[in-house]
Protein backbone atom coordinates (compact mmCIF):
# COMPACT_ATOMS: atom_id res chain seq x y z
CA UNK A 1 0.00 0.00 0.00
CA UNK A 2 1.03 3.50 -0.88
CA UNK A 3 2.11 6.05 1.77
CA UNK A 4 -0.65 8.74 1.86
CA UNK A 5 1.00 12.08 1.85
CA UNK A 6 0.11 15.47 3.50
CA UNK A 7 -0.43 18.46 1.22
CA UNK A 8 2.87 20.10 2.31
CA UNK A 9 5.12 16.84 1.30
CA UNK A 10 7.44 16.20 -1.54
CA UNK A 11 5.32 14.60 -4.15
CA UNK A 12 7.29 12.62 -6.63
CA UNK A 13 4.91 13.42 -9.22
CA UNK A 14 5.91 17.15 -9.05
CA UNK A 15 9.40 16.56 -8.98
CA UNK A 16 10.93 19.20 -10.64
CA UNK A 17 13.45 16.37 -12.45
CA UNK A 18 16.59 15.28 -13.09
CA UNK A 19 19.53 17.42 -14.91
CA UNK A 20 19.61 14.64 -17.53
CA UNK A 21 15.72 13.74 -18.85
CA UNK A 22 15.39 9.79 -18.34
CA UNK A 23 11.89 8.48 -18.76
CA UNK A 24 10.38 7.14 -15.74
CA UNK A 25 9.85 3.35 -16.96
CA UNK A 26 8.63 0.99 -14.87
CA UNK A 27 11.34 -1.74 -16.81
CA UNK A 28 12.82 -2.25 -13.40
CA UNK A 29 10.23 -2.40 -11.19
CA UNK A 30 7.22 0.11 -10.51
CA UNK A 31 9.66 2.76 -8.89
CA UNK A 32 8.53 6.76 -8.31
CA UNK A 33 11.24 9.06 -8.86
CA UNK A 34 12.35 9.33 -5.43
CA UNK A 35 12.38 5.33 -4.92
CA UNK A 36 14.81 5.77 -7.71
CA UNK A 37 17.25 7.87 -5.75
CA UNK A 38 17.09 6.11 -2.62
CA UNK A 39 18.01 3.09 -4.65
CA UNK A 40 20.52 4.40 -6.71
CA UNK A 41 22.25 5.58 -3.93
CA UNK A 42 22.33 2.27 -1.67
CA UNK A 43 23.93 0.59 -4.98
CA UNK A 44 26.41 3.12 -5.38
CA UNK A 45 30.15 2.60 -4.95
CA UNK A 46 30.14 5.55 -2.75
CA UNK A 47 27.71 4.32 -0.59
CA UNK A 48 29.70 0.99 -0.25
CA UNK A 49 32.64 2.73 0.86
CA UNK A 50 31.15 4.60 4.33
CA UNK A 51 31.35 0.72 5.70
CA UNK A 52 35.44 1.46 6.42
CA UNK A 53 35.04 5.34 6.82
CA UNK A 54 35.48 6.77 10.25
CA UNK A 55 32.28 8.20 12.55
CA UNK A 56 33.36 8.82 15.74
CA UNK A 57 35.78 6.55 17.78
CA UNK A 58 39.34 7.11 15.17
CA UNK A 59 41.38 3.28 15.72
CA UNK A 60 38.46 1.47 16.97
CA UNK A 61 40.32 -2.03 18.24
CA UNK A 62 36.89 -3.92 17.69
CA UNK A 63 33.94 -4.70 15.17
CA UNK A 64 31.16 -2.93 17.22
CA UNK A 65 31.40 1.00 17.08
CA UNK A 66 29.51 2.71 14.35
CA UNK A 67 31.11 3.56 10.99
CA UNK A 68 29.93 6.13 8.74
CA UNK A 69 27.36 3.28 6.90
CA UNK A 70 26.30 1.81 9.99
CA UNK A 71 25.33 5.55 11.03
CA UNK A 72 23.65 6.58 8.11
CA UNK A 73 21.54 3.45 8.33
CA UNK A 74 20.82 4.30 12.27
CA UNK A 75 20.12 8.02 10.60
CA UNK A 76 17.47 6.72 8.31
CA UNK A 77 15.26 4.75 10.54
CA UNK A 78 15.05 7.56 12.65
CA UNK A 79 14.50 9.73 9.60
CA UNK A 80 11.84 7.60 8.11
CA UNK A 81 9.81 7.11 11.90
CA UNK A 82 9.57 11.38 11.82
CA UNK A 83 8.59 11.36 8.02
CA UNK A 84 5.68 8.87 8.37
CA UNK A 85 4.23 10.51 11.81
CA UNK A 86 4.22 14.00 9.99
CA UNK A 87 2.96 12.61 6.38
CA UNK A 88 5.90 13.23 4.95
CA UNK A 89 7.48 10.93 1.69
CA UNK A 90 9.54 8.40 3.13
CA UNK A 91 11.27 7.51 0.19
CA UNK A 92 13.18 11.17 -0.11
CA UNK A 93 13.50 11.45 3.32
CA UNK A 94 15.43 7.28 3.30
CA UNK A 95 17.25 8.84 0.36
CA UNK A 96 18.61 12.41 1.81
CA UNK A 97 19.85 10.18 5.30
CA UNK A 98 21.81 7.49 3.48
CA UNK A 99 23.54 9.76 1.15
CA UNK A 100 24.25 13.05 3.85
CA UNK A 101 27.72 11.68 4.64
CA UNK A 102 29.13 10.15 1.19
CA UNK A 103 31.32 13.50 1.13
CA UNK A 104 33.48 12.57 4.44
CA UNK A 105 36.92 11.39 3.37
CA UNK A 106 39.03 9.22 5.20
CA UNK A 107 39.10 9.07 9.23
CA UNK A 108 36.50 11.63 9.63
CA UNK A 109 36.82 15.01 10.19
CA UNK A 110 40.30 15.16 10.93
CA UNK A 111 40.97 14.03 7.45
CA UNK A 112 38.62 16.72 6.15
CA UNK A 113 41.26 19.08 8.20
CA UNK A 114 44.02 17.96 6.42
CA UNK A 115 42.15 18.20 3.01
CA UNK A 116 40.97 21.87 4.04
CA UNK A 117 44.66 22.87 4.37
CA UNK A 118 45.75 21.00 1.67
CA UNK A 119 43.06 22.85 -0.57
CA UNK A 120 43.68 26.23 1.30
CA UNK A 121 45.08 28.05 -1.97
CA UNK A 122 42.73 26.23 -4.03
CA UNK A 123 39.20 26.26 -2.87
CA UNK A 124 39.80 24.48 0.50
CA UNK A 125 37.51 21.63 1.43
CA UNK A 126 34.03 20.83 2.86
CA UNK A 127 32.54 17.19 3.28
CA UNK A 128 29.11 18.18 2.75
CA UNK A 129 29.54 19.96 -1.01
CA UNK A 130 32.02 16.90 -2.00
CA UNK A 131 28.88 14.63 -1.00
CA UNK A 132 27.07 16.72 -4.14
CA UNK A 133 30.12 16.99 -5.80
CA UNK A 134 30.73 13.30 -5.74
CA UNK A 135 26.81 12.38 -6.75
CA UNK A 136 27.01 14.86 -9.74
CA UNK A 137 30.44 14.13 -10.56
CA UNK A 138 32.75 11.52 -9.85
CA UNK A 139 30.75 8.37 -8.98
CA UNK A 140 29.28 7.53 -12.70
CA UNK A 141 27.84 3.88 -13.18
CA UNK A 142 25.66 5.54 -16.08
CA UNK A 143 26.87 5.04 -19.59
CA UNK A 144 24.96 8.40 -20.92
CA UNK A 145 25.54 10.90 -17.85
CA UNK A 146 27.79 11.94 -14.95
CA UNK A 147 27.40 11.23 -11.45
CA UNK A 148 24.07 9.44 -10.18
CA UNK A 149 21.94 11.95 -11.80
CA UNK A 150 19.61 12.43 -9.02
CA UNK A 151 16.30 14.57 -8.76
CA UNK A 152 16.56 18.19 -7.84
CA UNK A 153 14.27 17.35 -4.74
CA UNK A 154 17.76 14.94 -2.86
CA UNK A 155 20.21 17.57 -4.66
CA UNK A 156 18.68 20.69 -3.12
CA UNK A 157 18.20 18.61 0.66
CA UNK A 158 21.82 17.18 0.76
CA UNK A 159 22.99 20.84 -0.42
CA UNK A 160 21.26 22.63 2.46
CA UNK A 161 21.28 19.81 4.91
CA UNK A 162 22.21 22.58 7.96
CA UNK A 163 19.95 24.99 6.10
CA UNK A 164 20.18 27.90 3.25
CA UNK A 165 23.43 28.80 1.61
CA UNK A 166 24.30 32.27 0.92
CA UNK A 167 28.07 31.94 0.45
CA UNK A 168 28.70 28.24 -1.45
CA UNK A 169 32.37 26.66 -1.11
CA UNK A 170 33.55 26.06 -4.54
CA UNK A 171 32.71 22.01 -4.53
CA UNK A 172 28.76 23.15 -4.03
CA UNK A 173 28.82 26.43 -5.89
CA UNK A 174 29.61 24.61 -8.97
CA UNK A 175 27.03 22.19 -8.69
CA UNK A 176 24.22 24.82 -8.14
CA UNK A 177 25.51 26.36 -11.36
CA UNK A 178 24.78 23.01 -13.34
CA UNK A 179 21.41 22.49 -11.71
CA UNK A 180 20.35 25.64 -9.49
CA UNK A 181 19.16 24.26 -6.24
CA UNK A 182 17.79 27.80 -4.60
CA UNK A 183 20.63 27.90 -1.94
CA UNK A 184 19.63 30.62 -0.25
CA UNK A 185 15.85 29.19 0.98
CA UNK A 186 15.10 26.63 3.26
CA UNK A 187 14.54 23.36 2.26
CA UNK A 188 11.89 20.17 1.88
CA UNK A 189 10.61 19.55 4.83
CA UNK A 190 11.85 15.68 4.30
CA UNK A 191 15.47 17.23 3.86
CA UNK A 192 14.99 19.28 7.54
CA UNK A 193 13.83 16.23 8.70
CA UNK A 194 16.97 14.10 7.85
CA UNK A 195 19.47 16.82 9.33
CA UNK A 196 17.66 16.66 12.82
CA UNK A 197 17.33 12.94 12.70
CA UNK A 198 21.04 13.14 11.99
CA UNK A 199 21.71 14.77 15.23
CA UNK A 200 19.66 12.45 17.17
CA UNK A 201 21.50 9.57 15.63
CA UNK A 202 25.16 10.74 16.51
CA UNK A 203 23.89 12.57 20.31
CA UNK A 204 23.12 9.29 21.63
CA UNK A 205 24.79 6.58 19.67
CA UNK A 206 28.21 8.53 20.40
CA UNK A 207 27.50 8.16 23.92
CA UNK A 208 27.29 4.33 23.42
CA UNK A 209 30.31 4.12 21.45
CA UNK A 210 32.34 6.65 23.98
CA UNK A 211 30.96 4.50 26.62
CA UNK A 212 32.19 1.23 24.59
CA UNK A 213 35.68 2.59 23.76
CA UNK A 214 36.21 3.72 27.54
CA UNK A 215 35.74 7.50 26.27
CA UNK A 216 33.01 8.49 28.63
CA UNK A 217 32.22 7.36 32.13
CA UNK A 218 28.27 6.80 32.72
CA UNK A 219 29.15 8.71 35.96
CA UNK A 220 30.32 11.57 33.98
CA UNK A 221 26.70 11.21 31.88
CA UNK A 222 24.99 11.48 34.77
CA UNK A 223 26.27 14.79 35.25
CA UNK A 224 23.47 16.34 32.72
CA UNK A 225 20.33 16.56 33.79
CA UNK A 226 18.44 15.56 30.57
CA UNK A 227 20.77 11.82 30.92
CA UNK A 228 20.45 12.07 34.70
CA UNK A 229 16.95 11.55 34.76
CA UNK A 230 16.27 9.51 31.81
CA UNK A 231 18.94 7.15 33.77
CA UNK A 232 16.86 7.49 36.82
CA UNK A 233 13.37 5.89 34.95
CA UNK A 234 15.48 3.09 33.53
CA UNK A 235 16.29 2.23 36.97
CA UNK A 236 12.45 2.60 38.27
CA UNK A 237 11.36 0.17 35.31
CA UNK A 238 14.57 -2.39 35.95
CA UNK A 239 15.28 -2.30 39.52
CA UNK A 240 15.98 -5.99 39.41
CA UNK A 241 18.40 -5.55 36.06
CA UNK A 242 22.42 -4.67 37.20
CA UNK A 243 23.00 -1.07 35.81
CA UNK A 244 25.69 -2.13 33.22
CA UNK A 245 22.54 -3.96 31.43
CA UNK A 246 20.56 -0.62 31.02
CA UNK A 247 23.10 1.73 29.18
CA UNK A 248 21.34 0.33 25.58
CA UNK A 249 18.01 1.04 27.61
CA UNK A 250 19.01 4.42 28.29
CA UNK A 251 20.37 5.14 24.77
CA UNK A 252 17.18 3.74 23.39
CA UNK A 253 15.12 6.11 25.74
CA UNK A 254 17.13 9.27 25.14
CA UNK A 255 16.28 8.94 21.09
CA UNK A 256 12.87 8.09 21.70
CA UNK A 257 12.01 11.28 24.08
CA UNK A 258 13.82 13.12 21.26
CA UNK A 259 11.60 11.47 18.45
CA UNK A 260 8.53 12.11 20.04
CA UNK A 261 9.52 15.94 21.38
CA UNK A 262 10.66 16.34 17.87
CA UNK A 263 7.31 15.26 16.05
CA UNK A 264 5.13 16.79 18.67
CA UNK A 265 6.71 20.82 18.24
CA UNK A 266 7.09 20.10 14.38
CA UNK A 267 3.55 19.17 13.87
CA UNK A 268 2.50 22.78 15.68
CA UNK A 269 4.55 24.40 13.93
CA UNK A 270 3.44 23.31 10.27
CA UNK A 271 -0.11 23.90 11.49
CA UNK A 272 0.69 27.53 12.53
CA UNK A 273 2.37 28.11 9.34
CA UNK A 274 -0.39 27.21 7.38
CA UNK A 275 1.59 25.40 4.35
CA UNK A 276 -0.01 23.15 1.99
CA UNK A 277 2.60 22.98 -0.54
CA UNK A 278 6.62 22.22 -0.58
CA UNK A 279 7.26 25.35 -2.08
CA UNK A 280 5.13 26.99 0.43
CA UNK A 281 7.64 25.20 2.81
CA UNK A 282 10.37 26.76 1.06
CA UNK A 283 8.87 30.15 0.80
CA UNK A 284 8.11 30.67 4.34
CA UNK A 285 11.47 31.73 5.62
CA UNK A 286 11.83 29.54 8.48
CA UNK A 287 12.47 25.84 9.59
CA UNK A 288 9.67 24.01 10.80
CA UNK A 289 11.10 20.64 11.93
CA UNK A 290 12.71 21.69 15.36
CA UNK A 291 12.94 20.36 18.88
CA UNK A 292 10.64 22.34 21.80
CA UNK A 293 12.50 25.01 23.44
CA UNK A 294 13.56 22.83 26.25
CA UNK A 295 15.07 19.68 24.20
CA UNK A 296 17.02 22.11 22.22
CA UNK A 297 18.57 23.71 25.04
CA UNK A 298 19.23 20.33 26.96
CA UNK A 299 20.32 18.78 23.13
CA UNK A 300 23.01 21.72 23.21
CA UNK A 301 24.44 21.09 26.32
CA UNK A 302 24.75 17.05 25.22
CA UNK A 303 26.70 18.42 22.21
CA UNK A 304 29.21 20.76 24.58
CA UNK A 305 29.78 17.86 27.43
CA UNK A 306 30.38 15.37 23.71
CA UNK A 307 33.03 17.88 22.65
CA UNK A 308 34.85 18.38 25.91
CA UNK A 309 34.50 14.79 26.76
CA UNK A 310 34.66 12.38 23.83
CA UNK A 311 35.54 14.05 20.56
CA UNK A 312 38.16 16.02 22.25
CA UNK A 313 39.05 13.18 24.21
CA UNK A 314 43.36 13.18 24.46
CA UNK A 315 43.41 9.80 22.79
CA UNK A 316 40.72 10.98 20.06
CA UNK A 317 43.03 13.71 19.40
CA UNK A 318 46.41 11.98 19.36
CA UNK A 319 44.71 9.49 16.81
CA UNK A 320 43.32 12.42 14.90
CA UNK A 321 46.79 13.95 14.38
CA UNK A 322 47.93 10.66 12.68
CA UNK A 323 44.83 10.73 10.40
CA UNK A 324 45.76 14.23 9.59
CA UNK A 325 49.27 13.26 8.75
CA UNK A 326 48.49 10.27 6.76
CA UNK A 327 45.83 12.53 4.47
CA UNK A 328 48.38 15.21 4.26
CA UNK A 329 50.97 13.40 3.37
CA UNK A 330 49.20 11.26 0.89
CA UNK A 331 48.21 14.64 -0.95
CA UNK A 332 52.39 16.07 -0.69
CA UNK A 333 53.38 12.37 -2.64
CA UNK A 334 50.11 12.39 -5.37
CA UNK A 335 51.00 16.27 -6.10
CA UNK A 336 54.80 15.65 -6.55
CA UNK A 337 53.79 12.77 -8.70
CA UNK A 338 50.60 11.79 -9.96
CA UNK A 339 52.03 9.28 -12.03
CA UNK A 340 51.45 7.43 -8.45
CA UNK A 341 47.71 7.02 -8.32
CA UNK A 342 46.55 4.30 -9.84
CA UNK A 343 44.02 3.38 -12.85
CA UNK A 344 42.98 6.60 -14.96
CA UNK A 345 43.46 9.15 -12.67
CA UNK A 346 46.76 10.55 -13.77
CA UNK A 347 45.97 9.84 -17.19
CA UNK A 348 42.56 12.54 -16.37
CA UNK A 349 44.63 15.08 -14.27
CA UNK A 350 43.80 18.80 -15.26
CA UNK A 351 47.48 20.20 -15.70
CA UNK A 352 45.90 24.25 -14.24
CA UNK A 353 45.83 24.63 -10.55
CA UNK A 354 43.07 24.81 -8.94
CA UNK A 355 41.59 21.24 -10.81
CA UNK A 356 45.14 19.97 -10.28
CA UNK A 357 45.03 19.85 -6.67
CA UNK A 358 41.46 19.47 -6.70
CA UNK A 359 41.75 16.20 -8.67
CA UNK A 360 44.41 14.84 -6.14
CA UNK A 361 41.91 15.71 -3.13
CA UNK A 362 38.79 13.73 -5.34
CA UNK A 363 40.91 10.59 -5.27
CA UNK A 364 41.73 10.82 -1.62
CA UNK A 365 38.81 12.03 0.20
CA UNK A 366 36.74 8.47 -1.62
CA UNK A 367 39.45 6.55 0.47
CA UNK A 368 38.36 4.32 3.32
CA UNK A 369 40.80 4.45 6.18
CA UNK A 370 42.51 1.37 5.90
CA UNK A 371 42.94 1.91 2.23
CA UNK A 372 44.38 5.10 2.99
CA UNK A 373 46.70 3.88 5.12
CA UNK A 374 48.16 0.76 3.00
CA UNK A 375 48.40 3.84 -0.21
CA UNK A 376 50.45 5.86 2.32
CA UNK A 377 52.89 3.04 3.11
CA UNK A 378 53.31 2.37 -0.48
CA UNK A 379 53.89 5.87 -1.96
CA UNK A 380 55.32 7.67 1.21
CA UNK A 381 56.50 4.85 3.67
CA UNK A 382 56.17 3.18 7.02
CA UNK A 383 54.36 5.16 9.67
CA UNK A 384 53.39 4.27 13.15
CA UNK A 385 49.86 4.18 14.29
CA UNK A 386 48.01 4.15 17.54
CA UNK A 387 46.72 0.48 18.20
CA UNK A 388 43.58 -0.77 16.44
CA UNK A 389 44.59 1.37 12.79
Amino acid sequence: MSQTLAPYASHPADSRGRLYPEPETTARGPRDAFQRDRDRIIHSISFRRLRHKTQVVLAPDGDHFRVRLTHSLEVAQIGRTVARALGLNEDLTEALCLAHDIGHPPFGHAGEDALEAALAGQGGFDHNGNTLRTLTEIDSPYPRFPGLNLTWETLEGLAKHNGPIHDPQWALARADDQFPLELDTHSSLEAQVAAIADDIAYDNHDIDDGLRAGLLTLDQLLALPMIAARWDECRARFADVPPDRLVSELIRGQIGGMVMDLIDTSRRAIAEAGVRSADEVRDAGRAMIAFSGRMREDERGLKRFMYANLYHHPRQLAAAESARHVVAGLFAAYHADPSLMPGDWPTRLPAEEPWFSRHIADFIAGMTDRYAIARYREVVGPIDLPEGF
